[in-house]
């Protein structure tokens, strides 16, 4: 009986703790779907339009070019400009004889060889210029034994349009930070970029006017290089149609909410692209038309506890005159330091090409906008 009794036990002990087993949704494989991305404005640039295919749910995200595609836009006169593929999946317009026009009204065709997708006409819509971008600092954490606090950065933005046309607002940006290496290196001094990649939307249509007044643009935070020596950014206002405001926050709910199997799955957003042939097929994405205005800031300021970017960098010590040969040399070694006319004469290596050469993290090319 005892024994039957200690069996049970450990019987009920083992299918308590030892079945356990992982749940696998079955999610049904859709079919890929047509994804456009593009925006054209009335500015003299490059208008991109790029087309990629969707990838299905538990597959790895892994970027799907369509290539080969007959691609072109249209106004409401009959004029059409064709785009060329520059690189796969990526349309362009030519800069020289494309520039959209406000209030005018715009449409793009694409053929893929085996269907047509077809958009209705955009209005290219006013926007007013931005009253300012500036920044401020953001107290990170209090003064250390040193007394020195660390900072952040915080960048705003302002916007009014007094015609009250302009009720629901997009932003981007382009930021620049120039980064120096603390050593005397041939490439010491480079500048990098990135974009946005947060969607910034605005709606002021439940406001009495069209006014945007602090807006968090972009955060900068101690722990990156960004605000070490000199830092600038480009922002970029465009406006939108309620059902282009409508589908960017659909996007954003999806993007903010996608984690565990319980919450918000993604799902297949359409905008306004359509198939001729198969009205029913979804096609994600959305062709954007808007007028731009733009404010770029610079940024010099000094922030406090922002810590050693290049603590990692020395490695070794060789000792020696500089007929002295060093193995790996410039392959798997870098002199950071040379102090061959010392007593005693000796170098500090380094086993990161980061810390000899900036290009490695950047380009050692000075924007065309750059300002001393």
């Amino acid at each position: 009986m005892k024994y039957n009794t200690i069996l049970i036990v450990f019987l009920l002990i083992l299918l308590v703790t030892g079945c356990v087993i992982e749940f696998i949704p079955q999610i049904e494989e859709e079919r890929r779907l047509l994804v456009v991305e593009g925006l054209i404005t009335d500015e003299y640039r490059t208008n991109k339009i790029k087309l990629s295919y969707s990838v299905p749910a538990g597959k790895i995200v892994i970027f799907q070019p369509v290539r080969g595609c007959q691609v072109r836009i249209t106004d409401e006169k009959g004029n059409y400009h064709s785009l060329k593929e520059t690189s796969p999946g990526t349309y362009v317009t030519d800069s020289t004889k494309f520039r959209g026009r406000v209030n005018g009204k715009y449409s793009l065709d694409i053929h893929t060889g085996y269907y047509n997708y077809h958009t209705d006409p955009v209005v290219m819509n006013p926007v007013p210029p931005l009253d300012s971008v500036y920044y401020e600092k953001v107290l990170l954490s209090d003064p250390d034994a040193e007394g020195l606090p660390a900072e952040g950065c915080q960048i705003y933005l302002d916007s009014y349009d007094p015609s009250g046309d302009c009720l629901f607002y997009r932003w981007d940006f382009r930021e620049t930070w120039e980064f120096r290496l603390p050593y005397s290196v041939e490439n010491r001094v480079c500048w990098k970029s990135a974009g946005s990649e947060n969607i910034l939307i605005k709606n002021t249509s439940v406001y009495n006017q069209a006014r945007v007044t602090r807006f968090p643009v972009h955060f900068i935070s101690n722990e990156t290089d960004r605000l070490d020596i000199r830092y600038s950014i480009l922002v970029n206002q465009y406006s939108l149609s309620e059902d282009e405001y409508t589908y960017w926050e659909k996007v954003r709910n999806v993007s903010a909410n996608v984690g565990g199997l319980y919450d918000m799955t993604p799902m297949a957003i359409e905008g306004n692209i359509h198939c001729q042939e198969e009205p029913e097929q979804p096609v994600l994405g959305y062709f954007s038309v808007s007028a731009v205005s733009s404010t770029r800031i610079y940024i010099d300021e000094n922030f406090m506890g922002l810590p050693n970017f290049y603590s990692f960098c020395p490695t070794d010590t060789v000792f020696g005159s500089a007929s002295v040969p060093i193995p790996g040399l410039n392959i798997s070694r870098w002199i950071i330091m040379d102090r061959t006319g010392d007593l005693p004469p000796y170098r500090i290596l380094t086993q990161y090409r980061q810390c000899a050469d900036c290009t490695v993290n950047g380009s050692n090319i000075r924007p065309p906008f750059w300002e001393d």
